[in-house]
């Protein structure tokens, strides 16, 4: 590729960073010829880290002290001043410095500091949170996962044209499949905001993506939707649901196959099954939120993942800009 894509990275959110964050970088690189990486943070503890891993044509580091903490509200997070790494990181995506910008720190903060410094798409009301899951066929996006409690129709209706370009910039090849995530699949089931968006969806047929009616919570990882919308509030129970059940099942099934003599050697027999299904849910693969609705992309790596889960986001902020996201929902609102 000739461009370089230029990624703003806060160093210093998340746990045990900045070790983490400039490990994920390097991993990164290692497959990655194509990237500058723009660090915000301490530049002493970065260097440290950093040491000659990494050709000092890709990056470059700006020196700050101050950062956002993870028990900050997200008024102290900004009123903690226009030097902390997170604000600085977001900021250099304002002034066009980079595309992108990726924090794995507090997600309160990040959002209202984004809103702070970044404009949002014309004709667009609320940014939404989204995410990838894992399903049957592949992966499904699905938002809103909390940056919006309450939602109108119209927010719902621009959180699935996002969604949906989201969607086709991360898998150019296949088309989004929508729908709305509802407590039946029926017309009339549901409250009345999400009765107004199915209509308003259902009249308005467009060529960028299928709107397939409602899907319900059993539905969502079986593949035949790629695209589900929620207000934040639902989608956030949903995915907090979704996480805590696969720990459930993936930490029953190791003590089930540690317990006894036939449990190890049923798990030694199932060796390349159990890794595969290990691997199928393995939050790292699915890591990175992406903050979308606003003019300039951000994204959220999960703040208790290693450097793999860090360098899975920094792909993810790859094909965001390789996939044109924010011309997507522009042309497509």
């Amino acid at each position: 590729m000739s461009f370089m894509i230029k990624i703003a990275v806060d160093a210093m959110g998340g746990d045990n960073s900045p070790k983490k964050i400039i490990d994920g970088i390097i991993k990164h690189h290692s497959y990655n010829d194509n990237v500058f990486y723009k660090i915000f943070g301490d530049k002493e503890k970065i260097n440290k880290y950093l040491s000659n891993k990494i050709k000092n044509t890709h990056y470059e580091i700006v020196n700050t002290l101050n950062k956002v903490s993870s028990e900050d509200s997200p008024l102290e997070a900004a009123k903690r001043g226009k030097d902390t790494s997170m604000w600085l990181a977001i900021e250099s995506v304002k002034k066009k410095d980079c595309d992108i910008v990726i924090s794995a720190g507090n997600t309160g903060a990040l959002l209202v500091i984004s809103k702070l410094n970044l404009k949002m798409i014309e004709n667009i009301d609320k940014p939404a949170l989204s995410a990838l899951w894992p399903n049957k066929k592949g992966m499904s996006v699905v938002l809103d996962l909390g940056a919006n409690i309450e939602c109108s129709s119209k927010n719902l209706f621009d959180f699935s044209i996002m969604g949906a370009s989201l969607y086709k910039s991360l898998y150019p090849e296949e088309t989004p499949k929508v729908a709305l995530l509802n407590i039946g699949s029926e017309e009339l089931k549901g409250n009345e905001i999400i009765k107004e968006t199915y209509k308003i969806m259902n009249d308005k047929k467009s060529n960028d993506y299928n709107f397939l009616g409602y899907i319900e919570g059993n539905e969502l990882m079986n593949g035949e939707v790629n695209v589900i919308v929620s207000d934040g509030f639902t989608g956030n129970v949903a995915l907090k649901t979704a996480e805590g059940t696969a720990n459930f099942i993936t930490n029953e099934l190791k003590k089930a196959l540690g317990g006894s003599i036939i449990g190890k050697i049923s798990s030694l027999l199932n060796i390349s099954n159990l890794k595969k299904f290990k691997k199928r849910l393995d939050p790292r693969l699915y890591n990175g939120a992406i903050f979308i609705g606003l003019d300039s992309p951000v994204v959220k790596s999960h703040g208790g993942t290693d450097y793999i889960g860090f360098s899975n986001s920094l792909d993810v902020c790859c094909k965001i800009i390789k996939g044109n996201l924010i011309e997507k929902i522009k042309k497509n609102i």
